[in-house]
């Protein structure tokens, strides 16, 4: 290895270390979170993506205009339908989120989003930022809010994954510093740790949690896990009715499947890795990504979407109309109750309920040996109707 790589190293590397500690300087300058009561309109973005995408946030938006109806037909509550996220045109504007398309995403208050496809190497599209990611750092929408609920198996719980710092952050970043040494890099920040953290507990304190639960790797990542961790510490202690324990990533994910364990979690906080490492596992104990939605929270915007991938195979194979719409589906239940219509994401959830556990009248397979989305959308909108 010579000198000039690694200058070559320094530089990078030292030119990520300003772009951070602007974020940080952004970070202390915000405000507070948006104040939904106090809007004269509400916009809702629906955000397609790619792949199936399309086809379920359409099914989802007719479910939540449905749900809606007064107040768009008075005019508090607009869908705009935003196109433009799919990874052709990504990549032949080689950005994450095309210039135009941001903007417009800029423009609403809530978005909901179905999957992008981000490319990875050896793939037909070039080397383009995630999507999610990137509409994260755009946004500022720092916590994924993903719950879990099973209650026949005493399951019942929610995950606070930071969104926009850990090893994700500066992911397309990475060093190769010479042909038999490459580098990546993990972010952690003061304000990144807490606001999420906080969050979490938060987030305990109103909804009768009595258990908050840090997951990292702080052993052995002991600079940006262990002030993740000690951030968590602090910050427990201004919550004394609330029990806050850590846990290790490893024994965590053995823990969610000992059936004995899984129970006494509640609300677990954990940096972004490994938030989405455990969350896809918690995912498959209520029947798979596919039924998952979840939040992406800022202060100023948030965005709401499935956790699943845009499966451009079942576009190509003409399958799209038969995806599973209940993740998007779900995540719309969960928009409804962050912009205060907790009655209707109620009966949206129960419906979800009945629909894919107890009643079961059509079942989603994908393919046409199955019920199409539109249909499963009726479904779900009859259920709601009988309800009333």
């Amino acid at each position: 290895m010579n000198k000039q790589n690694i200058e070559a190293a320094k530089e990078k590397f030292g030119k990520l270390l300003e772009e951070q500690l602007a974020r940080v300087e952004a970070m202390k300058a915000q405000g507070d979170f948006i104040d939904y009561t106090k809007l004269d309109k509400i916009i809702i973005g629906v955000c397609g993506g790619d792949g199936i995408g399309p086809a379920i946030t359409g099914q989802a938006q007719r479910v939540l205009e449905y749900l809606l109806k007064k107040e768009v037909d008075s005019g508090k509550v607009e869908f705009r339908v935003i196109d433009g996220l799919t990874i052709e045109r990504r990549a032949a504007e080689m950005a994450a989120i095309p210039p135009a398309v941001l903007n417009e995403l800029k423009e609403c208050h809530v978005i909901l989003k179905g999957p992008t496809t981000t490319p990875r190497k050896g793939d037909e599209w070039p080397n383009v930022e995630s999507a999610n990611v990137a509409m994260r750092k755009e946004l500022d929408l720092f916590a994924n809010v993903r719950p879990v609920r099973i209650p026949e198996q005493g399951i019942d719980w929610t995950f606070f994954r930071e969104n926009t710092e850990g090893a994700y952050a500066v992911g397309s970043k990475g060093v190769h510093v010479d042909e038999n040494l490459g580098v990546d890099f993990t972010v952690v920040t003061t304000q990144g740790c807490e606001r999420i953290i906080r969050a979490a507990f938060e987030f305990a304190k109103s909804n009768g949690k009595k258990r908050v639960t840090a997951v990292t790797k702080a052993n052995i990542i002991k600079t940006t896990d262990g002030k993740f961790l000690d951030t968590f510490k602090e910050i427990g202690k201004e919550y004394p009715d609330i029990i806050a324990d850590d846990w290790y990533i490893d024994i965590m994910t053995a823990k969610l499947v000992d059936e004995k364990r899984r129970r006494d979690f509640e609300v677990l906080v954990l940096p972004n890795l490994y938030g989405d490492i455990l969350t896809d596992e918690a995912a498959e104990f209520q029947g798979g990504v596919g039924t998952a939605g979840s939040a992406n929270l800022g202060k100023r915007y948030s965005m709401f979407e499935a956790i699943h991938g845009s499966a451009p195979r079942m576009v190509t194979e003409g399958r799209d109309i038969y995806a599973d719409p209940c993740s998007v589906i779900r995540a719309g239940a969960m928009l409804l109750a962050h912009i205060g219509h907790n009655e209707e994401a109620d009966k949206l959830y129960k419906a979800l309920d009945i629909c894919t556990i107890t009643e079961k009248k059509l079942v989603i397979t994908g393919r046409d040996t199955g019920a199409t989305s539109a249909a499963f959308a009726d479904y779900i909108m009859e259920t709601i109707e009988n309800m009333n």
